[in-house]
């Protein structure tokens, strides 16, 4: 990864805590060697659902638990239930399914790998996080930045605040703004609407492995030519780690025992 694009004041150090932070991200993202179970809660203005999830060498498995938060009917149980029995008799589903993740991990990977130099970086100071001492810069457009891919072409809008743990040197908090439209595909593709914004928080989970604690985003925009909202909450919670090497089938058993 490139040297991250800086403002005149950046100190070496705070500069090479920088660069060094986003490489372990762009190298975290990469590391499938530490796989966990965990429970996610995704809510928007008009439903909310929690999954129980298990990543596998195979790709993760979900088990919803919860709808608008309640238990399961026994309708929705069957259905759940036959869902699950249908990822066991056809094994293409769930290959399926990894593949999907797989190109979702490129997509991060290419704006993790744009990071760097996308942005002009600044010092703010030390701060306090609820995990600890952190290390805060800000950031906005850096206007030599040419977006290689659709996926980094909102990064040439976007301005905002990144905290990093000096002591793990890990992202702990990313909260980016829309500073302005921006389009993709020329305009006929879509467009993300100004003043939309993310939130991304992060933690140690246990035994060193950092993961997404957190995630929040309130953007609107026109795909195609449908006007879209996009207004979710994403929190995980209770990570534990499973077997390397964990198989999709056992991790079905797995995730019907957590009943």
């Amino acid at each position: 990864m490139a040297p991250a694009a800086q403002g005149q004041a950046m100190p070496a150090r705070e500069r090479a805590m920088l660069d060094r932070a986003l490489a372990n991200e762009y190298n975290a993202t990469q590391d499938a060697t530490h796989p966990m179970r965990y429970e996610l809660a995704k809510t928007s203005p008009h439903w909310s659902a929690t999954k129980r999830i298990c990543e596998t060498k195979d790709g993760d498995v979900a088990r919803l638990i919860a709808l608008n938060g309640k238990p399961l009917s026994p309708t929705d149980e069957q259905k759940e239930e036959a869902r699950l029995n249908g990822l066991l008799s056809d094994p293409g589903k769930q290959k399926r399914r990894k593949q999907a993740e797989g190109e979702d991990t490129g997509r991060v990977l290419k704006v993790l790998r744009a990071l760097p130099a996308a942005f002009v970086y600044q010092d703010a100071g030390a701060g306090e996080s609820p995990t600890g001492k952190v290390e805060k810069f800000t950031f906005k457009p850096n206007p030599g930045f040419s977006p290689p891919d659709l996926e980094t072409q909102a990064l040439t809008e976007m301005a905002g605040e990144l905290w990093i743990d000096p002591a793990h040197l890990r992202v702990v908090r990313l909260e980016g703004h829309l500073q302005q439209d921006v389009d993709f595909g020329w305009g006929i593709l879509g467009r993300l609407n100004k003043d939309g914004w993310i939130v991304i928080e992060q933690a140690d989970v246990g035994g060193g492995q950092w993961r997404i604690a957190h995630f929040q985003m309130a953007m609107s925009g026109r795909v195609v030519w449908k006007t879209r909202v996009f207004d979710t909450t994403e929190d995980e919670t209770g990570y534990e780690p499973v077997p390397a090497g964990l198989g999709y089938q056992k991790a079905i058993e797995l995730l019907r025992a957590d009943k």
